[in-house]
């Protein structure tokens, strides 16, 4: 069995959580106040969020910081939203084919899937 999609799965919550940390939760100041700022905002021990803040990839992240950070910056790890967002626009391609006019239908579903992919690259805002 592969471990790729678990690395890749961690690689990229990783991400986000250095992302999260550098834009929302600590996003002024030198590396060093930001850091620190950080990791009073979360409650955390500094050699924990200094690993995250640059995104050792020898580290992993646990689902308990993964919701602290969502609690404290409102922007939420959308893996769940991105599939459900998947299997519907699986239902609006099955849905188009059934049309005479698919350029419209298929236009509409690059776009929308183009505007997904945005939303996941960068995070989804709570609110």
């Amino acid at each position: 069995m592969s471990n790729k999609p678990s690395e890749k799965s961690e690689m990229s919550e990783l991400v986000w959580a250095q992302e999260r940390l550098q834009q929302d939760v600590a996003p002024f100041g030198s590396v060093k106040e930001r850091v620190r700022d950080a990791a009073r905002k979360l409650g955390w021990k500094h050699s924990r969020t200094r690993t995250l803040w640059y995104a050792d990839m020898r580290a992993s992240i646990k689902p308990k910081e993964l919701r602290r950070i969502e609690e404290v910056t409102g922007v939420t790890y959308g893996k769940q939203e991105l599939r459900s967002v998947e299997a519907l626009i699986g239902t609006a391609d099955a849905i188009a084919s059934l049309h005479e006019d698919e350029s419209v239908y298929s236009a509409f579903a690059a776009a929308f899937r183009a505007f997904i992919g945005a939303l996941d690259r960068t995070g989804t805002r709570g609110e």
